[in-house]
């Protein structure tokens, strides 16, 4: 599932290829809303909310979609070949005169209201990104079940909203406890730390085209690839703190576990429980040293 910061980046391409024209294209190609054709419309903007985008129309409506793991928005110039995936994964294309936003393989699609958009994202916590961040508000949502894992208690959107299996992993490395840590057992400095912490590492990101929380710079690095996260996604590679290999290891409630990556070493704290799955390696390359 894509991370505070990419949404955040997806929203402001829609929103920059959109936001102040009217639609000359109009197709929805999912069955409830087949025949919806908003042509001639204009679009307002579109936001983001959490991991949730929105996106506004004159009249009062708006589009409401999800990635999750696999949906994508991309923006094309007029006459551009898309290129996003296969035609029949397209759920929706809104085109204006010089623009196409095609969406691809989006779980979620849903056109309501813009007065009625609470109905959609009104359960979502702060957003560490949006205008409604309240760092008191998040860190009680993530301490008030005392004994929830930190890592689980950080994906829930309920508590915060942004924040996803990467830097669920980083956030954890850089606070020095493991993501099974129990969220009451996180000591009151660390706490103290964590929303604040959280917050600057999307918005260190939202504009960076790669992510990266290691904050080393290529001239540190003796040869690529060169080092952009801690823990995450390097599964038996060396911590570039310790050189303890980094672990990796399944977190979750068994009907939906994330990879989670950490450092035996540097972070304190419970390891998985013993015969959970340790089975994850990395499964696209990444610019990690």
């Amino acid at each position: 599932m894509p991370e505070g910061d990419t949404v955040w980046q997806a929203a402001r391409r829609l929103h920059e290829a959109l936001a102040g024209n009217a639609l000359t294209r109009s197709d929805f190609r999912v069955p409830q809303y087949a025949t919806v054709d908003l042509t001639g419309r204009r679009v307002l903007s579109t936001v983001a909310r959490g991991k949730h985008l929105l996106t506004r129309f004159e009249g009062g409506l708006t589009l409401h979609t999800h990635l999750r793991m696999e949906g994508a928005w991309k923006v094309f110039g007029s006459g551009e070949r898309w290129r996003g995936g296969p035609a029949h994964q397209i759920r929706i294309i809104l085109g204006t005169a010089d623009r196409d936003a095609v969406g691809y393989r989006l779980p979620v699609v849903e056109l309501l209201r813009t007065t009625e958009e609470e109905q959609a994202v009104g359960h979502l916590g702060p957003d560490l990104l949006g205008p409604d961040w309240d760092p008191d508000r998040a860190l009680a949502n993530v301490l008030a079940d005392p004994a929830r894992q930190l890592g689980e208690a950080l994906l829930d959107q309920r508590n915060l909203a942004g924040i996803g299996n990467v830097y669920k992993s980083e956030l954890c490395f850089l606070l020095g406890v493991t993501p099974w840590l129990p969220a009451g057992a996180l000591p009151e400095d660390r706490a103290e730390k964590l929303p604040g912490l959280a917050k600057r590492l999307l918005e260190e990101n939202r504009d960076r085209p790669v992510r990266q929380t290691a904050g080393l710079s290529r001239r540190q690095a003796t040869r690529p690839p060169w080092p952009d996260l801690f823990v995450y996604g390097r599964a038996a590679r060396p911590c570039l703190r310790c050189h303890t290999p980094v672990r990796v290891a399944d977190q979750g409630d068994g009907s939906q576990e994330r990879p989670t990556y950490w450092c035996p070493t540097c972070q304190s704290g419970p390891a998985p429980a013993a015969g959970s799955p340790q089975r994850w390696r990395d499964r696209y390359p990444r610019r990690t040293g």
